[in-house]
């Protein structure tokens, strides 16, 4: 069975800056893990209270979750696109739409 990895032609100080900024995605994953799970606790208290959902919310959200993603991505070395803040922050085009309607069942 043949090898799967492929070597690097990168050298080991471009190795340790990449380990440097996945470290602070790491944190910035960690932060923003925890922005997600506070604002589903106030869609969810805000869904009781309202009979409704937060539209500007739910927008905030799934752009979290798409810069999550990036950010997981670039740390599992999946990605070579630097995520925010050593890039600009992408628009709301670049992550996929919420769903129209939410369903309950």
């Amino acid at each position: 069975m043949a090898d799967p990895t492929i070597p690097t032609t990168a050298g080991r100080g471009d190795i340790l800056k990449r380990l440097l900024v996945t470290l602070a995605c790491l944190i910035f994953l960690e932060v923003t893990g925890l922005l997600i799970q506070i604002a589903t606790l106030f869609q969810f208290v805000y869904l009781l209270v309202a009979k409704r959902h937060s539209e500007p919310l739910r927008r905030f959200c799934n752009a979290l979750s798409g810069y999550a993603y990036r950010l997981m991505r670039y740390t599992t070395l999946n990605d070579n696109d630097r995520p925010f803040p050593f890039s600009r922050f992408p628009d709301d085009d670049a992550w996929e739409k919420p769903a129209r309607q939410v369903t309950f069942k």
